[in-house]
């Protein structure tokens, strides 16, 4: 039986204000509630590997999930992270954060890391997926653009793969597409059909 089918009997909930995980979810033909907007504080120890923290984020947003899970309830959180030098890149808080996180990118490899945790009522598991990116070289105007006529300031990273960005300054990508837009769809289905048994 597929997994759309299977979900029938189950209330898969979306606890994500992101539209490009909404999105994604609808677009694989999961059926899914989102859940209200609640407050979760987005910190992690300052010695914790970079490579571990997206997982953690995620766990912590589940954690923070105000409501009592049903028996057939299962709650989806996600966070993502891109790493520089093993530095986190977050949402940028300003312009000029969102210029300087994008030139740090410019001509060279970063990861992009989304952790995510699956919960119901009697069980959770976390995992995470990494991309490897590359962008090629570009120049203070094309960063300058982005910047000004897109919407950075609530992407990890500062960019999103799937605007103009990405068309024009992407050159490669070593892994999943859709984890680089913030939800690795794929092992999402294959971690809810195994969590479903």
């Amino acid at each position: 039986m597929l997994l759309h089918d299977r979900l029938k009997d189950f209330r898969l909930i979306l606890a994500s204000q992101s539209p490009r995980r909404q999105q994604l979810l609808a677009d694989a033909g999961l059926r899914y509630e989102l859940a209200p907007r609640f407050e979760c504080d987005e910190l992690f120890p300052d010695d914790m590997a970079a490579d571990d923290v997206a997982g953690y984020l995620s766990r912590l947003k589940s954690e923070a999930y105000p409501a009592e899970l049903g028996e057939r309830d299962i709650l989806l959180t996600a966070d993502t992270v891109v790493v520089v030098d093993n530095d986190i890149l977050g949402k940028p808080a300003s312009r000029e954060e969102a210029v300087a996180m994008i030139r740090r990118m410019s001509g060279r490899e970063h990861k992009v890391i989304t952790g995510v945790t699956l919960r119901s009522k009697s069980a959770a598991k976390t995992f995470s997926v990494c991309s490897d990116v590359v962008f090629r070289t570009l120049s203070d105007e094309e960063i300058a653009y982005y910047v000004d006529n897109y919407r950075p300031m609530d992407k990890a990273g500062a960019y999103g793969i799937q605007e103009w960005i990405g068309y024009v300054g992407i050159e490669r990508i070593n892994g999943s597409f859709y984890n680089v837009m913030g939800l690795p769809v794929q092992r999402v289905y294959v971690e809810l059909d195994t969590f479903l048994e």
